[in-house]
């Protein structure tokens, strides 16, 4: 993720999860090690189109899905994968086959927060930072359509020490998937909206 979608991110998860809608500029700075621009540049355009609302102790999230829905249209998504590859195995043995230390993302990310997948799933988003690795185990198979796909960690060091957990948030799940487009991609995405929507209200 670019810097600024990791603060995005991280403002959507503290409202979310911990019910902090407040945060200030220089404690965001300060979290992530980015300068006090790359903070202010990341709120610029929230603020115009009111998802957030600054004032003389920070800045309030005042729309959560305005801020989540805008993230979403501007994911690159494609542009942070790096390897992909097809291996002939079935999704659930695939994610088992994977290496520690990554993050699962997509529809794996989805089943953990659902413990059930809300629909069936062929492709596996994974977050993995040695990709030399990966493309030994899974060497290049092109002879069908991929179903493993890795994605670059930049911006996520620090992701299992803040958030704990081995799959993307419930935000960072949705924004990607919002970004896929097979058939079973809109389960998910109504799946998921609807959880947020019990954590919200």
């Amino acid at each position: 993720m670019k810097k600024i979608e990791t603060i995005w991110h991280h403002i959507l998860w503290s409202a979310l999860i911990k019910k902090q809608y407040r945060q200030t500029q220089k404690g965001l700075a300060q979290q992530f090690a980015y300068s006090l621009s790359t903070v202010h540049h990341a709120l610029k355009v929230p603020v115009k189109i009111g998802a957030i609302r600054k004032d003389h102790w920070g800045f309030v999230l005042t729309d959560f899905k305005k801020l989540l829905f805008y993230w979403a249209s501007v994911r690159g998504l494609e542009a942070n994968m790096v390897y992909q590859t097809y291996v002939n195995l079935p999704v659930k043995e695939l994610e088992a086959e994977l290496p520690g230390e990554g993050i699962y993302g997509g529809y794996s990310a989805a089943r953990f927060w659902f413990l059930e997948s809300p629909a069936d799933y062929d492709k596996v988003f994974y977050y993995f930072q040695d990709v030399e690795l990966l493309k030994r185990r899974f060497p290049p198979n092109t002879r069908y359509p991929a179903n493993l796909f890795i994605l670059k960690t930049q911006n996520l060091e620090n992701y299992r020490k803040i958030y704990h957990q081995e799959y993307t948030t419930l935000p960072h799940t949705f924004v990607d998937i919002w970004n896929l487009s097979d058939w079973y991609a809109q389960e998910f995405i109504k799946a998921l909206q609807e959880k947020i929507d019990e954590l919200l209200f």
